[in-house]
């Protein structure tokens, strides 16, 4: 009996901090050709209210950076560098310096040129997101986009 109350306490503790876990960023991707040989990746951050994930700018000494790492391909070539729109730029007490973050959303995009009709990108991206209490740890997760 003692047993079966333990296995029972073990999983309802186990389920509470399992349902403590903050994901104020869900990312979805998609692309767009814009021409025979050219198409656009988009990676949109929705981003829960209170929550700002930062900018790729971030200086140093700051919060950690939105940062896209795309893998070599025979398929395709970056063209120029991931492109977002004008963050919003304030000073934040925690990092003792101005920071550019989004709220909301942000789409970010990156142009490509094709060497072949279809192509898979893939890569990393790693981000932070604060509130005014908190920061969460930085994360890297995966992304494969495909452009047909």
């Amino acid at each position: 009996m003692k047993k079966m109350l333990f296995i029972a306490a073990t999983i309802l503790v186990s389920l509470q901090l399992h349902a403590q876990i903050l994901t104020p960023v869900k990312w979805s991707y998609g692309s767009k050709k814009t021409g025979k040989a050219e198409a656009v990746i988009f990676v949109k951050a929705t981003i829960d209210a209170g929550w700002h994930l930062y900018s790729q700018t971030v200086k140093e000494g700051g919060p950690v950076k939105t940062t896209f790492t795309f893998a070599a391909s025979p398929a395709y070539t970056l063209v120029g560098k991931t492109h977002e729109p004008a963050p919003i730029t304030r000073y934040e007490k925690v990092f003792s310096m101005n920071v550019s973050f989004f709220e909301k959303q942000v789409i970010f995009q990156q142009k490509i040129k094709l060497k072949a009709g279809q192509a898979t990108v893939k890569g990393t991206l790693e981000y932070m997101t604060c509130n005014d209490k908190q920061c969460l740890p930085p994360e890297t997760i995966e992304f494969s986009i495909p452009v047909k």
